[in-house]
């Protein structure tokens, strides 16, 4: 009996035990079947939702356009911001990379408190340029908003590259803990101790620009053969939308002849003058070996060096788990008016929804149809960046008290709206970046004329938004948008003047890789 009660005993044991491995292989398929359903919300922490292969492996370093050379912690978004985008189909040239990866080590043995950047300084302080200095820099100061800062410092950074320059920031308050730093093992921040003061202050008035010292003749531009020693120590390159005709020299060859013997460039801008670059014949090769893609420059420039710090990149990954990971399409309205185009909210808002309906970006709504109807479960989710709030919520409540004629969900989400520019603002700039780069995850893009803050967006994303063009006595023109030639900024203010010619002259016409832009009619911008 004692037996037959052990045998019944240790067959209870065993049912037990079997009976608790289907439940937990029960729980542990579901919970897989879970973990796979709620992958985004995985991939908003360590990886992405756009890539289309997920056995694919993240190209972390762009196809070698970033150096591994980092600590990946200290710059999360350095390594992780592309995987929430489709894989480029732009690849950087193998000379390109090249180049950057030369640049990187010219960057470190000049930067900042290297034995060789003392030298310069005091070099610097002897009031003229040198002969056979092995480092010389291009100093960047800011000017107008964050996204003119962007395009600037992409624009100077091209410059230093094709003249051996080291380019170091002039970073002030309201640009702190935004971005990362570009370059392994240096900083690319002006030392504090620089002992050119005031560099804010640099004005078109200023006695140390370019085109003053050719005004005053303190330099000659036509005298290439001239010794550094008689150049003065540092020259300001004054590249303002305001500058003037002997300041515009600097697209010029000769000019560049003599600029490549001061030892020190100061330089302020709020253009994307990359454009001008390809008036001078000495870049030419240069230019074209790195980017056989003249529409990428910026695109690949701005993936390189723009990295929010995690601070900002902590912001952007709240918003897009919460508000874009989880829609089929994500599309983004970037919005902004000027006071020297006016219009009115309700004019522009007529205008951006013209541009949505006419473009298929969004479907209409069909205010005869009542009842709830969605076309398979598809959403759409629209970030709208604007100063205002209006915008946002005309369309929000268009959208959500009517069906569309498709029957798809569209939902809308705007992370800020500050009611005016405030670019001394370290927390507004946070913020603006956020945004900038949330608009370059969407899958469309809607981008108003005029605006910086737009370009950034689509370089960063490699897309050819529809641009909102200027408005017409404070009106929509018709038609309301136009899908960009390419997605290059634009220069807004190109010199007229054909240094080899001696005459003005319409670049947007004569030269192979360049348009006129479909949102400024004087300014130029690159395309293939």
């Amino acid at each position: 009996m004692a037996t037959l009660k052990r045998i019944k005993s240790q067959d209870k044991a065993r049912f037990v035990v079997f009976a608790c491995s289907v439940i937990f292989l029960l729980v542990l398929y579901f919970w897989i079947d879970r973990l796979n359903s709620s992958v985004i919300w995985l991939q908003g922490l360590t990886g992405s939702d756009r890539r289309t292969d997920v056995n694919q492996p993240m190209d972390k370093l762009l196809d070698g356009l970033i150096s591994p050379n980092f600590e990946e912690q200290s710059c999360q978004s350095r390594y992780q911001s592309s995987a929430y985008r489709k894989p480029s189909p732009h690849k950087p040239s193998s000379y390109l990379i090249s180049r950057l990866r030369n640049y990187e080590a010219l960057h470190k043995r000049c930067g900042p408190n290297s034995p060789l950047y003392h030298k310069s300084i005091s070099q610097l302080k002897s009031g003229h340029s040198m002969g056979l200095m092995e480092c010389n820099y291009l100093v960047w100061s800011p000017f107008n908003g964050l996204g003119n800062r962007m395009v600037t410092i992409a624009s100077a950074f091209l410059y230093a590259l094709l003249t051996n320059r080291v380019l170091l920031l002039h970073i002030t308050n309201d640009l702190d803990d935004l971005f990362c730093e570009p370059f392994p093992g240096s900083t690319w921040v002006l030392p504090s101790d620089f002992p050119i003061k005031d560099l804010e202050k640099l004005n078109l008035g200023s006695e140390q620009t370019y085109g003053n010292y050719l005004k005053n003749k303190r330099i000659i531009r036509t005298d290439v053969k001239v010794m550094a020693e008689s150049l003065p120590a540092y020259v300001y390159l004054h590249l303002e939308h305001d500058y003037k005709h002997l300041d515009r020299l600097f697209f010029c060859d000769n000019d560049q002849q003599v600029l490549a013997k001061v030892n020190w460039l100061l330089i302020k801008s709020d253009m994307y003058f990359v454009p001008g670059l390809f008036f001078l014949s000495q870049f030419e090769d240069e230019l074209g070996w790195m980017f056989p893609e003249r529409e990428t420059i910026f695109h690949h420039l701005s993936r390189y060096l723009f990295h929010p710090t995690n601070s900002v990149w902590g912001m952007i990954m709240r918003y897009y788990i919460s508000y874009m990971a989880n829609a089929d399409e994500k599309m983004g309205i970037q919005i902004r008016t000027f006071p020297h185009i006016p219009i009115s909210i309700e004019n522009f808002s007529d205008q951006i929804l013209a541009c949505s309906w006419q473009e298929n970006l969004l479907p209409s709504i069909n205010q005869s149809i009542t009842q709830a109807g969605m076309n398979g479960g598809r959403t759409k989710t629209v970030l709208v960046t604007s100063l205002n709030k209006e915008y946002y919520e005309k369309m929000k409540s268009m959208y959500y008290e009517h069906r569309t004629s498709t029957g798809e969900i569209i939902s809308f989400s705007q992370p800020s709206h500050e009611g005016k520019q405030h670019t001394e603002k370290q927390t507004h700039n946070q913020k603006a970046l956020a945004e900038m780069f949330l608009l370059s995850y969407c899958d469309v893009l809607v981008t108003s004329g005029w605006s910086t803050f737009g370009y950034i967006a689509q370089g960063i994303a490699g897309l050819k938004p529809w641009i909102l063009l200027s408005p017409k006595d404070q009106k929509a023109p018709d038609p309301p948008c136009s899908r960009a030639i390419s997605m290059e900024p634009c220069f807004h203010a190109p010199p007229s003047y054909d240094c080899k010619a001696n005459k003005n002259v319409d670049f947007g016409k004569i030269l192979s890789h360049v348009r006129h832009c479909e949102d400024v009619d004087h300014g130029i911008k690159l395309f293939d």
